[in-house]
Protein backbone atom coordinates (compact mmCIF):
# COMPACT_ATOMS: atom_id res chain seq x y z
CA UNK A 1 0.00 0.00 0.00
CA UNK A 2 1.61 3.43 -0.60
CA UNK A 3 2.30 5.56 1.93
CA UNK A 4 1.23 9.06 -0.10
CA UNK A 5 -1.54 10.90 1.27
CA UNK A 6 -4.92 10.68 -0.43
CA UNK A 7 -6.38 14.50 -1.46
CA UNK A 8 -8.83 14.38 1.50
CA UNK A 9 -5.77 13.97 3.84
CA UNK A 10 -4.05 17.00 2.24
CA UNK A 11 -7.25 18.91 2.50
CA UNK A 12 -7.28 18.56 6.38
CA UNK A 13 -3.84 19.02 6.75
CA UNK A 14 -4.04 22.78 4.90
CA UNK A 15 -6.49 23.67 7.66
CA UNK A 16 -10.11 23.37 6.37
CA UNK A 17 -10.27 20.13 8.76
CA UNK A 18 -9.18 19.93 12.31
CA UNK A 19 -5.32 20.27 12.55
CA UNK A 20 -3.36 17.87 12.98
CA UNK A 21 0.12 19.47 12.96
CA UNK A 22 1.73 21.99 14.49
CA UNK A 23 1.98 25.24 11.53
CA UNK A 24 5.16 26.75 11.27
CA UNK A 25 3.39 30.69 10.40
CA UNK A 26 3.28 30.89 14.04
CA UNK A 27 6.68 32.54 13.98
CA UNK A 28 6.68 35.25 11.40
CA UNK A 29 9.55 35.03 8.72
CA UNK A 30 11.21 32.10 10.08
CA UNK A 31 11.41 28.43 8.93
CA UNK A 32 9.56 25.20 10.11
CA UNK A 33 10.83 24.35 13.28
CA UNK A 34 10.41 20.30 12.36
CA UNK A 35 11.79 18.46 9.37
CA UNK A 36 9.08 17.32 7.04
CA UNK A 37 10.09 13.86 7.70
CA UNK A 38 9.18 14.46 11.09
CA UNK A 39 5.42 14.79 10.05
CA UNK A 40 4.40 12.08 7.72
CA UNK A 41 7.70 9.44 7.01
CA UNK A 42 9.64 9.32 4.01
CA UNK A 43 7.20 10.92 1.41
CA UNK A 44 9.03 14.63 1.39
CA UNK A 45 7.21 15.15 -1.66
CA UNK A 46 3.74 15.50 -0.84
CA UNK A 47 4.91 16.92 2.31
CA UNK A 48 6.83 19.43 0.93
CA UNK A 49 3.07 20.64 -0.41
CA UNK A 50 1.30 20.57 2.12
CA UNK A 51 3.44 22.74 4.34
CA UNK A 52 3.51 25.58 1.58
CA UNK A 53 -0.03 25.48 1.48
CA UNK A 54 -0.45 25.99 5.45
CA UNK A 55 2.06 28.55 5.61
CA UNK A 56 0.24 30.62 2.68
CA UNK A 57 -3.43 30.50 4.00
CA UNK A 58 -2.10 31.36 7.61
CA UNK A 59 -0.31 34.43 6.15
CA UNK A 60 -3.07 35.05 3.76
CA UNK A 61 -5.80 35.55 7.06
CA UNK A 62 -3.32 37.16 9.24
CA UNK A 63 -2.93 39.85 6.62
CA UNK A 64 -6.56 39.60 5.78
CA UNK A 65 -8.04 40.49 9.36
CA UNK A 66 -5.31 42.79 9.70
CA UNK A 67 -6.47 44.52 6.86
CA UNK A 68 -10.63 44.78 8.16
CA UNK A 69 -8.98 45.59 11.97
CA UNK A 70 -6.66 47.95 11.45
CA UNK A 71 -6.51 49.22 7.80
CA UNK A 72 -2.67 48.24 7.70
CA UNK A 73 -0.85 45.10 6.80
CA UNK A 74 0.77 44.65 10.51
CA UNK A 75 2.52 41.57 11.08
CA UNK A 76 3.37 42.67 14.84
CA UNK A 77 1.20 39.45 16.08
CA UNK A 78 0.60 36.04 14.33
CA UNK A 79 -1.82 35.08 16.88
CA UNK A 80 -5.06 34.76 15.47
CA UNK A 81 -6.70 32.96 18.48
CA UNK A 82 -9.95 33.57 19.29
CA UNK A 83 -9.28 33.47 22.67
CA UNK A 84 -8.96 36.87 22.91
CA UNK A 85 -11.05 39.33 24.43
CA UNK A 86 -13.05 42.19 22.57
CA UNK A 87 -10.60 44.88 21.39
CA UNK A 88 -11.54 48.21 22.55
CA UNK A 89 -12.82 50.86 19.10
CA UNK A 90 -10.11 52.21 17.58
CA UNK A 91 -10.18 55.88 17.44
CA UNK A 92 -9.26 55.40 13.58
CA UNK A 93 -11.92 54.35 12.08
CA UNK A 94 -14.18 58.08 13.46
CA UNK A 95 -15.44 60.43 11.00
CA UNK A 96 -15.48 63.95 11.14
CA UNK A 97 -19.03 63.62 11.47
CA UNK A 98 -19.28 60.51 13.71
CA UNK A 99 -16.86 62.79 16.05
CA UNK A 100 -19.16 66.06 15.42
CA UNK A 101 -21.49 64.31 16.70
CA UNK A 102 -20.71 62.74 19.63
CA UNK A 103 -18.88 66.13 20.90
CA UNK A 104 -21.61 67.98 20.08
CA UNK A 105 -24.16 67.19 22.99
CA UNK A 106 -21.35 67.21 25.68
CA UNK A 107 -19.97 70.41 24.51
CA UNK A 108 -23.09 72.19 24.31
CA UNK A 109 -23.85 70.82 28.07
CA UNK A 110 -20.89 72.19 28.82
CA UNK A 111 -21.11 75.61 27.68
CA UNK A 112 -24.21 75.67 29.04
CA UNK A 113 -22.84 74.94 32.62
CA UNK A 114 -20.42 77.60 32.10
CA UNK A 115 -23.00 80.02 30.94
CA UNK A 116 -24.38 79.09 34.47
CA UNK A 117 -21.57 79.78 35.90
CA UNK A 118 -20.80 83.23 34.44
CA UNK A 119 -24.12 84.03 35.62
CA UNK A 120 -23.52 83.08 38.92
CA UNK A 121 -20.44 85.21 38.98
CA UNK A 122 -22.35 88.28 37.53
CA UNK A 123 -24.62 87.81 40.85
CA UNK A 124 -22.38 87.06 43.60
CA UNK A 125 -19.82 89.70 42.62
CA UNK A 126 -21.90 92.56 44.48
CA UNK A 127 -22.15 89.87 47.75
CA UNK A 128 -20.41 91.56 50.52
CA UNK A 129 -17.65 89.27 51.17
CA UNK A 130 -16.43 89.60 47.41
CA UNK A 131 -16.77 93.47 47.98
CA UNK A 132 -14.62 93.30 51.28
CA UNK A 133 -12.51 90.12 50.31
CA UNK A 134 -11.48 90.95 46.94
CA UNK A 135 -8.39 88.72 46.23
CA UNK A 136 -11.75 86.06 45.75
CA UNK A 137 -12.06 86.81 42.74
CA UNK A 138 -8.34 85.61 41.81
CA UNK A 139 -9.20 82.24 43.21
CA UNK A 140 -12.11 82.14 40.65
CA UNK A 141 -9.92 80.86 37.52
CA UNK A 142 -8.01 78.83 39.73
CA UNK A 143 -10.50 77.08 41.33
CA UNK A 144 -12.24 76.31 37.60
CA UNK A 145 -9.21 75.62 36.70
CA UNK A 146 -9.15 72.78 38.65
CA UNK A 147 -11.95 70.94 36.65
CA UNK A 148 -9.02 70.90 33.76
CA UNK A 149 -6.10 70.41 36.55
CA UNK A 150 -7.83 67.36 38.37
CA UNK A 151 -11.29 66.21 36.81
CA UNK A 152 -9.93 66.69 33.12
CA UNK A 153 -6.90 64.79 33.62
CA UNK A 154 -8.84 62.12 35.66
CA UNK A 155 -11.64 61.68 32.80
CA UNK A 156 -8.47 61.95 30.55
CA UNK A 157 -6.37 59.42 32.45
CA UNK A 158 -9.85 56.98 32.85
CA UNK A 159 -10.65 57.07 29.00
CA UNK A 160 -7.44 56.39 27.94
CA UNK A 161 -7.46 52.88 30.21
CA UNK A 162 -11.25 52.41 29.41
CA UNK A 163 -10.07 52.31 25.81
CA UNK A 164 -6.84 50.04 25.41
CA UNK A 165 -8.75 47.53 28.02
CA UNK A 166 -7.34 48.27 31.76
CA UNK A 167 -10.81 48.35 32.95
CA UNK A 168 -12.77 45.20 31.66
CA UNK A 169 -12.63 43.55 34.90
CA UNK A 170 -14.60 44.18 38.43
CA UNK A 171 -10.97 44.25 40.40
CA UNK A 172 -8.87 46.85 37.47
CA UNK A 173 -12.55 48.99 37.52
CA UNK A 174 -12.40 48.76 41.54
CA UNK A 175 -8.43 49.73 42.03
CA UNK A 176 -8.56 52.33 39.22
CA UNK A 177 -11.89 54.22 40.62
CA UNK A 178 -10.24 54.05 44.75
CA UNK A 179 -6.80 55.01 43.40
CA UNK A 180 -7.75 57.94 41.30
CA UNK A 181 -10.73 59.22 43.72
CA UNK A 182 -7.67 59.44 46.10
CA UNK A 183 -5.14 60.93 43.86
CA UNK A 184 -7.65 64.00 43.24
CA UNK A 185 -8.37 64.22 46.86
CA UNK A 186 -4.60 64.71 47.65
CA UNK A 187 -4.04 66.85 44.61
CA UNK A 188 -7.50 69.21 45.09
CA UNK A 189 -6.67 69.52 48.77
CA UNK A 190 -2.89 70.93 48.10
CA UNK A 191 -3.33 72.84 45.44
CA UNK A 192 -6.28 74.67 46.77
CA UNK A 193 -4.22 75.46 49.71
CA UNK A 194 -1.27 76.86 47.31
CA UNK A 195 -4.16 78.59 44.78
CA UNK A 196 -4.87 80.82 48.41
CA UNK A 197 -1.54 81.95 48.89
CA UNK A 198 -1.49 82.81 45.18
CA UNK A 199 -4.26 84.98 45.96
CA UNK A 200 -3.16 86.57 49.22
CA UNK A 201 0.37 87.28 47.53
CA UNK A 202 -1.20 89.12 43.99
CA UNK A 203 -3.50 90.99 45.83
CA UNK A 204 -1.02 92.13 48.48
CA UNK A 205 1.73 93.10 46.27
CA UNK A 206 -0.56 95.61 43.68
CA UNK A 207 -2.10 97.11 47.15
CA UNK A 208 0.64 96.55 49.73
CA UNK A 209 -2.18 95.73 52.50
CA UNK A 210 -2.56 92.37 54.02
CA UNK A 211 -4.56 90.59 56.56
CA UNK A 212 -4.52 87.61 58.65
CA UNK A 213 -8.47 87.03 58.98
CA UNK A 214 -8.62 87.08 55.55
CA UNK A 215 -5.90 85.10 54.36
CA UNK A 216 -7.66 82.45 56.69
CA UNK A 217 -10.99 82.91 55.20
CA UNK A 218 -9.14 82.26 51.32
CA UNK A 219 -7.21 79.48 52.61
CA UNK A 220 -10.61 77.63 54.29
CA UNK A 221 -12.56 78.96 51.08
CA UNK A 222 -10.32 77.24 48.83
CA UNK A 223 -9.41 74.44 50.44
CA UNK A 224 -13.03 73.34 51.24
CA UNK A 225 -14.21 74.57 48.00
CA UNK A 226 -11.41 72.43 45.99
CA UNK A 227 -12.19 68.96 48.48
CA UNK A 228 -15.79 68.94 47.89
CA UNK A 229 -16.16 70.14 44.08
CA UNK A 230 -13.29 67.02 43.00
CA UNK A 231 -15.03 64.52 45.43
CA UNK A 232 -18.21 65.20 43.34
CA UNK A 233 -17.04 65.75 40.08
CA UNK A 234 -14.60 62.59 40.49
CA UNK A 235 -17.90 60.31 41.09
CA UNK A 236 -19.49 61.46 38.06
CA UNK A 237 -16.59 61.15 35.80
CA UNK A 238 -16.14 57.85 36.82
CA UNK A 239 -19.77 57.21 35.89
CA UNK A 240 -19.58 59.07 32.90
CA UNK A 241 -17.00 56.88 31.57
CA UNK A 242 -18.40 53.59 32.74
CA UNK A 243 -21.60 54.50 30.97
CA UNK A 244 -20.21 55.42 28.13
CA UNK A 245 -17.99 51.97 26.97
CA UNK A 246 -20.96 50.35 27.95
CA UNK A 247 -23.11 52.04 25.33
CA UNK A 248 -20.45 52.06 22.59
CA UNK A 249 -19.27 55.81 22.95
CA UNK A 250 -15.44 56.75 22.63
CA UNK A 251 -15.00 58.51 26.14
CA UNK A 252 -12.58 61.17 25.21
CA UNK A 253 -15.42 62.55 23.25
CA UNK A 254 -17.64 63.01 25.78
CA UNK A 255 -16.10 62.66 29.26
CA UNK A 256 -13.91 65.82 29.70
CA UNK A 257 -16.90 68.25 28.40
CA UNK A 258 -19.32 66.73 31.31
CA UNK A 259 -16.64 67.20 33.40
CA UNK A 260 -16.57 70.98 32.82
CA UNK A 261 -20.43 71.33 32.33
CA UNK A 262 -21.19 70.89 35.67
CA UNK A 263 -17.25 72.11 37.22
CA UNK A 264 -17.80 75.08 37.02
CA UNK A 265 -21.11 76.20 37.70
CA UNK A 266 -20.61 73.98 41.05
CA UNK A 267 -16.85 75.06 42.11
CA UNK A 268 -18.28 78.70 41.65
CA UNK A 269 -21.73 77.87 43.55
CA UNK A 270 -19.33 75.86 46.44
CA UNK A 271 -16.91 78.68 46.91
CA UNK A 272 -19.39 81.98 46.77
CA UNK A 273 -21.62 79.74 49.51
CA UNK A 274 -18.40 78.15 51.48
CA UNK A 275 -16.55 82.54 51.03
CA UNK A 276 -19.70 84.23 52.68
CA UNK A 277 -20.85 81.21 55.69
CA UNK A 278 -17.21 81.83 57.04
CA UNK A 279 -16.95 85.13 55.79
CA UNK A 280 -20.25 85.98 58.57
CA UNK A 281 -17.97 83.53 60.99
CA UNK A 282 -15.58 86.30 60.96
CA UNK A 283 -16.73 88.78 63.82
CA UNK A 284 -18.47 86.06 66.14
CA UNK A 285 -16.28 82.94 66.04
CA UNK A 286 -12.97 83.05 64.08
CA UNK A 287 -11.74 80.20 65.22
CA UNK A 288 -14.06 78.34 62.45
CA UNK A 289 -11.72 79.63 59.99
CA UNK A 290 -8.63 77.47 60.97
CA UNK A 291 -10.57 74.47 61.87
CA UNK A 292 -11.35 74.04 58.38
CA UNK A 293 -8.19 74.13 57.08
CA UNK A 294 -7.23 71.81 59.47
CA UNK A 295 -10.05 69.00 58.94
CA UNK A 296 -9.23 68.89 55.27
CA UNK A 297 -5.02 68.80 55.70
CA UNK A 298 -5.26 65.98 58.33
CA UNK A 299 -7.60 64.47 55.78
CA UNK A 300 -4.53 64.25 53.66
CA UNK A 301 -2.88 60.98 54.64
CA UNK A 302 -5.61 59.13 54.30
CA UNK A 303 -5.78 59.65 50.89
CA UNK A 304 -1.99 59.03 50.45
CA UNK A 305 -2.41 55.60 51.65
CA UNK A 306 -4.61 54.92 49.34
CA UNK A 307 -3.37 56.65 46.34
CA UNK A 308 -0.54 54.60 47.02
CA UNK A 309 -2.05 51.01 46.42
CA UNK A 310 -2.67 51.53 42.77
CA UNK A 311 0.52 51.53 40.75
CA UNK A 312 -0.56 54.02 37.90
CA UNK A 313 -2.00 56.60 40.44
CA UNK A 314 1.30 56.12 42.61
CA UNK A 315 3.47 57.53 39.85
CA UNK A 316 1.20 60.59 39.12
CA UNK A 317 0.91 60.87 43.40
CA UNK A 318 4.85 61.54 42.92
CA UNK A 319 5.66 62.89 39.71
CA UNK A 320 2.41 64.91 39.42
CA UNK A 321 2.51 67.68 40.90
CA UNK A 322 4.60 70.08 38.53
CA UNK A 323 1.61 70.76 35.75
CA UNK A 324 -1.48 70.76 38.57
CA UNK A 325 0.94 73.86 40.63
CA UNK A 326 2.06 75.77 37.53
CA UNK A 327 -1.05 75.84 35.66
CA UNK A 328 -2.49 77.12 39.05
CA UNK A 329 -0.04 79.61 39.28
CA UNK A 330 -1.08 80.37 35.74
CA UNK A 331 -4.66 80.73 36.20
CA UNK A 332 -3.71 82.40 39.79
CA UNK A 333 -2.84 85.35 36.62
CA UNK A 334 -5.88 85.19 34.69
CA UNK A 335 -7.77 85.90 38.04
CA UNK A 336 -5.57 88.91 38.74
CA UNK A 337 -6.77 90.49 35.62
CA UNK A 338 -10.57 89.40 36.21
CA UNK A 339 -9.67 90.98 39.55
CA UNK A 340 -8.51 94.41 38.35
CA UNK A 341 -11.21 94.86 35.46
CA UNK A 342 -14.69 93.76 37.35
CA UNK A 343 -14.56 96.16 39.08
CA UNK A 344 -14.14 98.72 36.51
CA UNK A 345 -17.42 100.28 34.82
CA UNK A 346 -15.64 100.46 31.33
CA UNK A 347 -15.32 96.40 31.53
CA UNK A 348 -18.95 96.09 32.93
CA UNK A 349 -20.09 92.46 31.67
CA UNK A 350 -16.41 90.27 32.14
CA UNK A 351 -17.73 88.48 35.02
CA UNK A 352 -20.96 87.04 33.07
CA UNK A 353 -18.42 86.15 29.60
CA UNK A 354 -15.11 85.10 31.45
CA UNK A 355 -16.24 81.65 32.18
CA UNK A 356 -17.72 81.32 29.44
CA UNK A 357 -14.88 82.04 27.17
CA UNK A 358 -12.38 79.99 29.36
CA UNK A 359 -14.70 77.26 29.90
CA UNK A 360 -15.45 76.73 25.74
CA UNK A 361 -11.54 76.98 25.31
CA UNK A 362 -10.92 74.61 27.97
CA UNK A 363 -13.30 72.05 26.70
CA UNK A 364 -12.65 71.89 23.17
CA UNK A 365 -8.73 71.66 23.79
CA UNK A 366 -9.23 69.01 26.55
CA UNK A 367 -11.16 66.97 24.08
CA UNK A 368 -8.14 67.62 21.50
CA UNK A 369 -5.10 66.40 23.75
CA UNK A 370 -7.39 63.34 25.25
CA UNK A 371 -7.71 62.02 21.83
CA UNK A 372 -4.12 62.16 20.70
CA UNK A 373 -3.20 60.55 23.76
CA UNK A 374 -5.36 57.94 23.50
CA UNK A 375 -4.26 57.90 19.81
CA UNK A 376 -0.44 57.47 21.24
CA UNK A 377 -1.11 55.38 23.50
CA UNK A 378 -2.42 52.72 21.06
CA UNK A 379 0.66 52.98 19.32
CA UNK A 380 3.06 52.15 22.06
CA UNK A 381 4.69 53.58 25.35
CA UNK A 382 5.66 56.97 26.29
CA UNK A 383 9.03 57.68 25.01
CA UNK A 384 9.15 54.37 22.41
CA UNK A 385 9.78 55.26 18.92
CA UNK A 386 6.08 54.21 17.59
CA UNK A 387 4.33 55.53 14.53
CA UNK A 388 3.63 58.32 13.94
CA UNK A 389 7.04 59.40 15.19
CA UNK A 390 6.47 62.40 18.17
CA UNK A 391 7.28 66.02 16.53
CA UNK A 392 8.68 68.27 18.04
CA UNK A 393 7.28 71.73 16.45
CA UNK A 394 4.62 70.74 14.27
CA UNK A 395 3.33 73.27 11.19
CA UNK A 396 -0.31 74.78 11.60
CA UNK A 397 -1.02 72.88 7.94
CA UNK A 398 0.26 69.51 9.91
CA UNK A 399 -2.40 70.34 12.65
CA UNK A 400 -5.21 71.26 10.60
CA UNK A 401 -5.09 70.06 7.59
CA UNK A 402 -3.19 66.77 7.06
CA UNK A 403 -5.66 63.61 6.51
CA UNK A 404 -5.13 62.05 10.01
CA UNK A 405 -7.64 61.74 12.21
CA UNK A 406 -6.00 63.92 15.15
CA UNK A 407 -6.33 66.77 11.99
CA UNK A 408 -10.04 66.03 11.52
CA UNK A 409 -10.84 66.57 15.09
CA UNK A 410 -8.97 69.51 15.53
CA UNK A 411 -11.06 70.63 12.78
CA UNK A 412 -14.11 69.65 13.47
CA UNK A 413 -13.31 71.17 17.32
CA UNK A 414 -12.47 74.45 15.63
CA UNK A 415 -15.42 74.60 13.50
CA UNK A 416 -17.83 73.99 16.82
CA UNK A 417 -16.53 77.67 17.93
CA UNK A 418 -18.57 79.80 16.16
CA UNK A 419 -21.97 78.22 16.47
CA UNK A 420 -21.64 77.05 20.52
CA UNK A 421 -20.76 80.71 21.38
CA UNK A 422 -23.46 81.91 19.33
CA UNK A 423 -25.86 79.96 20.99
CA UNK A 424 -24.38 80.95 24.35
CA UNK A 425 -24.18 84.71 23.92
CA UNK A 426 -27.90 84.51 22.47
CA UNK A 427 -28.76 82.74 25.88
CA UNK A 428 -26.78 85.30 28.14
CA UNK A 429 -28.84 87.60 26.29
CA UNK A 430 -32.16 86.12 27.02
CA UNK A 431 -31.09 86.29 30.28
CA UNK A 432 -30.30 90.24 30.99
CA UNK A 433 -26.69 88.61 31.93
CA UNK A 434 -23.74 91.40 31.96
CA UNK A 435 -25.67 94.21 31.39
CA UNK A 436 -24.08 93.97 27.97
CA UNK A 437 -26.17 94.69 24.04
CA UNK A 438 -24.54 91.85 21.40
CA UNK A 439 -24.87 94.41 18.96
CA UNK A 440 -22.84 93.42 15.55
CA UNK A 441 -19.04 94.79 16.29
CA UNK A 442 -20.05 93.54 19.94
CA UNK A 443 -19.89 89.88 18.69
CA UNK A 444 -17.16 90.05 16.18
CA UNK A 445 -14.82 91.21 18.72
CA UNK A 446 -15.87 88.45 20.98
CA UNK A 447 -15.52 85.99 18.56
CA UNK A 448 -12.25 87.29 17.37
CA UNK A 449 -11.32 86.94 20.73
CA UNK A 450 -12.62 82.81 21.20
CA UNK A 451 -11.43 82.03 17.84
CA UNK A 452 -7.87 82.97 18.25
CA UNK A 453 -7.86 81.23 21.77
CA UNK A 454 -8.92 78.09 20.04
CA UNK A 455 -6.80 78.14 17.20
CA UNK A 456 -4.01 79.10 19.69
CA UNK A 457 -4.67 76.16 22.18
CA UNK A 458 -5.35 73.27 19.60
CA UNK A 459 -1.43 74.42 17.83
CA UNK A 460 -0.08 74.04 21.44
CA UNK A 461 -2.29 70.92 21.85
CA UNK A 462 -0.58 69.21 19.03
CA UNK A 463 3.19 70.41 19.54
CA UNK A 464 2.76 69.50 23.71
CA UNK A 465 1.54 66.29 23.71
CA UNK A 466 3.75 64.77 21.46
CA UNK A 467 6.69 66.48 22.74
CA UNK A 468 5.72 65.35 26.53
CA UNK A 469 5.33 61.59 24.28
CA UNK A 470 8.65 61.69 23.19
CA UNK A 471 9.74 62.90 26.30
CA UNK A 472 8.45 59.97 28.35
CA UNK A 473 5.78 61.40 29.86
CA UNK A 474 2.24 60.64 29.90
CA UNK A 475 0.43 63.31 28.13
CA UNK A 476 -3.05 62.16 30.07
CA UNK A 477 -1.06 63.24 33.55
CA UNK A 478 1.00 66.45 32.26
CA UNK A 479 -0.77 67.85 29.39
CA UNK A 480 -4.27 68.61 29.87
CA UNK A 481 -3.70 71.17 32.80
CA UNK A 482 -1.23 73.30 31.36
CA UNK A 483 -3.64 73.60 28.05
CA UNK A 484 -6.34 74.51 29.72
CA UNK A 485 -4.58 77.19 32.72
CA UNK A 486 -3.26 78.53 29.27
CA UNK A 487 -7.17 78.29 28.15
CA UNK A 488 -7.94 80.64 31.11
CA UNK A 489 -5.33 82.95 30.89
CA UNK A 490 -5.91 83.42 26.92
CA UNK A 491 -9.56 83.77 27.55
CA UNK A 492 -9.29 86.34 30.29
CA UNK A 493 -6.97 88.37 28.63
CA UNK A 494 -7.84 88.51 24.69
CA UNK A 495 -11.36 89.09 26.58
CA UNK A 496 -10.11 91.83 28.38
CA UNK A 497 -8.47 93.17 25.54
CA UNK A 498 -11.58 93.36 23.35
CA UNK A 499 -13.69 94.97 26.41
CA UNK A 500 -11.02 97.76 25.98
CA UNK A 501 -10.47 98.56 22.24
CA UNK A 502 -14.56 98.61 22.30
CA UNK A 503 -14.34 101.51 25.04
CA UNK A 504 -10.98 102.97 23.37
CA UNK A 505 -13.22 102.98 19.92
CA UNK A 506 -16.31 104.54 21.69
CA UNK A 507 -18.71 101.89 21.37
CA UNK A 508 -21.81 102.91 22.91
CA UNK A 509 -24.53 101.23 20.68
CA UNK A 510 -22.83 97.60 23.19
CA UNK A 511 -23.88 99.18 26.61
CA UNK A 512 -20.53 98.12 27.50
CA UNK A 513 -20.69 100.86 30.29
CA UNK A 514 -24.17 100.19 31.38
Amino acid sequence: MSSKPEPKDLHQLNGTGPPELPCPADIPGREPLASTSEFLGPDGAGVEVVVIESRANAKGLREEDALLENGSQSNESDDVSTDRGPEPASPLKETSFSIGLQVLFPFLLAGFGTVAAGMVLDIVQHWEVFKDVTEVFILVPALLGLKGNLEMTLASRLSTAANIGHMDTPKELWKMITGNMALIQVQATVVGFLASIAAVIFGWIPDGHFSISHAILLCASSVSTAFIASLVLGMIMIGVIIGSRKIGINPDNVATPIAASLGDLITLALLSGISWGLYLELEGRPYINPLVCAFFVALLPVWVVLAKRSPATREVLYSGWEPVIIAMAISSVGGLILDKTVSDPNFAGMAVFTPVINGVGGNLVAVQASRISTYLHMNGMPGESSEPAPRRCPSPCTTFFSPDVNSRSARVLFLLVVPGHLVFLYTISCMQGGHTTLTLIFIIFYMTAALLQVLILLYIADWMVHWMWGRGLDPDNFSIPYLTALGDLLGTGLLALSFHVLWLIGDRDTDVGD
